[in-house]
């Protein structure tokens, strides 16, 4: 089961100008493919800033995938950001110049820095036309509009395809506190399922949903079962 870090990369998400919508779209589906996310972060357009993330990502996770910076403006830095992160130089890359001159981009002033990239990185042109994924080792850098993320995305969803997750949700009214106990107790002894509880006011109302997940269907069902009993009315 391959393991992801997401960096979103942009001022104008930490100064709330643009909602953050790549990581919640990616999330969901990266699970839903049967890979895992172990870190989302927000960091701002400063190349100092992406070079630690993105070294401390790629050391730790299998894949990471950076979403924004990678336009022509003054502030898009991602490609400069990763290479530091890896010690490598920027360079201009004649395949990625080729495609976007191909669709009417002339690689000239600004626009040529859209083609300069970290030195070894890999073109991933996995769709006709458009800008293309690049990959600088284990890092996959997309564009952060968010109908180009989401497009780019969808395509390398199949390299991170493993064993599908089962999930499973029980709600009940009862307060945490008068199950934090008894719950504690299942998951300690129930290593196999990572079971996380969420209380809710909606309406006016308490609830708390429990949602349990593993790769093991059968183990699943029967941790569900044992959760469900704690809820289950004195016979």
């Amino acid at each position: 089961m391959s393991r992801l870090a997401i960096v979103i990369i942009g001022d104008e998400i930490l100064s709330g100008k643009f909602a953050e919508e790549n990581a919640a779209y990616a999330i969901p589906l990266l699970r839903q493919a049967g890979a895992t996310v172990g870190r989302v972060c927000v960091i701002p357009d400063q190349i100092d800033v992406i070079a630690d993330e993105v070294a401390r990502c790629s050391s730790a996770f299998d894949w990471v995938i950076t979403s924004g910076g990678v336009g022509p403006t003054h502030d898009d830095i991602t490609y400069v950001g990763v290479a530091a992160a890896f010690g490598l130089p920027v360079v201009r890359n004649a395949e990625v110049a080729a495609l976007f001159e191909a669709h009417g981009v002339p690689m000239t002033g600004a626009a040529g820095r859209m083609a300069d990239l970290p030195a070894g990185s890999i073109v991933e042109r996995v769709e006709a036309g458009g800008e293309p994924i690049v990959r600088t080792q284990n890092v996959l850098i997309l564009p952060g509009v968010p109908r180009l993320f989401q497009r780019k995305l969808q395509a390398l969803l199949p390299r991170f395809a493993g064993p599908p997750l089962h999930v499973a949700r029980v709600l009940t009214h009862e307060h945490e506190a008068h199950f934090a106990t008894a719950l504690t107790a299942i998951a300690a002894a129930s290593p196999a399922v990572a079971i996380g509880s969420y209380p809710r006011f909606e309406d006016g109302a308490y609830h708390t949903i429990l949602t349990l997940e593993s790769l093991d269907a059968d183990e699943l069902a029967r941790v569900t079962d044992q959760v469900r009993a704690l809820f289950a009315p004195a016979s």
